[in-house]
């Protein structure tokens, strides 16, 4: 997807040969036109898939996500990473570690919104080594559901996520992927 390609390259800041601080766009500032173009191709991506559900992490995921449901016409929820006052019954639990914060943390989704007659995509920022996703798909797992695929914004490929979640017979469709952050510049696959 050239537009994300343009914008990581122009806005995109290189912190490591690990990680890429796109904050400006992504995940802290929003730049809906991006986001708007974004959904659009995951819709396309998963369109005629038979899903009834989009499930995404806080915070950086709902964004992308949003606007595939807009596009799909379909549902968005997002796993909290802490409880609320009105999240506390009849939860799915799981755990996900950060890569970028070096933390793990206890996400939830609510039982009543995802049931096992859902088809469910899972949409997400970064995949890195795969934890956040693999928390999600056992979120959506507890609940009985289905998952059509993994709709990927930014997929940093040196690392091993795509390769774990493929060897487990997932889809994962990366709109941009990331082969190198070495020598503080971007290098993509594809």
């Amino acid at each position: 997807m050239n537009i994300l390609k343009e914008k990581i390259l122009s806005e995109g800041i290189v912190l490591s040969d690990q990680v890429l601080k796109v904050d400006a766009f992504l995940n802290h500032q929003i730049d809906p036109q991006l986001m708007k173009h974004i959904g659009h191709e995951f819709a396309e991506r998963f369109r005629g898939q038979g899903i009834t559900k989009i499930v995404t992490i806080e915070a950086s995921g709902i964004a992308p996500a949003v606007m595939a449901g807009l596009e799909l016409g379909i549902p968005v929820i997002f796993a909290r990473k802490f409880q609320s006052l009105t999240l506390k019954n009849d939860l799915l639990i799981s755990k996900v570690f950060s890569f970028t914060k070096q933390t793990e943390s206890t996400i939830a989704i609510s039982a009543k919104h995802l049931t096992a007659s859902d088809h469910v995509l899972v949409i997400d920022d970064f995949l890195a080594n795969g934890h956040a996703a693999k928390a999600l798909i056992d979120l959506i797992s507890q609940a009985g559901a289905s998952i059509a695929g993994l709709g990927i914004v930014i997929e940093k490929s040196f690392q091993d996520g795509r390769a774990l979640l493929e060897s487990e017979g997932y889809r994962v469709e990366s709109l941009a992927r990331v082969g190198s952050l070495a020598d503080g510049s971007v290098t993509f696959i594809d």
